[in-house]
């Protein structure tokens, strides 16, 4: 059904925010942040997170990326959101932090 394994959801930690990707079943990445990960994942699961998930479901959570500061992870949300689909599979599969 889907291209990547998902991944396992990690539990929220006060003052942590999370960079995410979630593969689509039209095989589509969706790149979001969030303070409380679990909850986000619920929305979009449950089609009440994006317009791009809610039309693409089921979604799969195939990355994660904490960080402890809001504006470090909406900057890097923002990097994510730019790449290419080839960069972000590099990413995902864990060859990107090879280099």
């Amino acid at each position: 059904m889907f291209n990547n394994v998902a991944i396992e959801c990690p539990e929220p930690v006060d003052g942590q925010c999370c960079v995410y990707i979630l593969e689509c079943i039209d095989h589509s990445y969706y790149v979001g942040f969030t303070t409380n990960i679990k909850e986000r994942l619920m929305r979009h699961e449950g089609k009440d997170a994006s317009l791009w998930t809610t039309v693409r479901a089921p979604v799969a959570l195939v990355y994660v990326e904490v960080h402890t500061s809001f504006i470090e992870a909406r900057r890097r949300e923002s990097q994510l959101k730019k790449w290419t689909r080839v960069k972000k599979e590099r990413l995902i599969s864990g060859e990107w932090q090879k280099q």
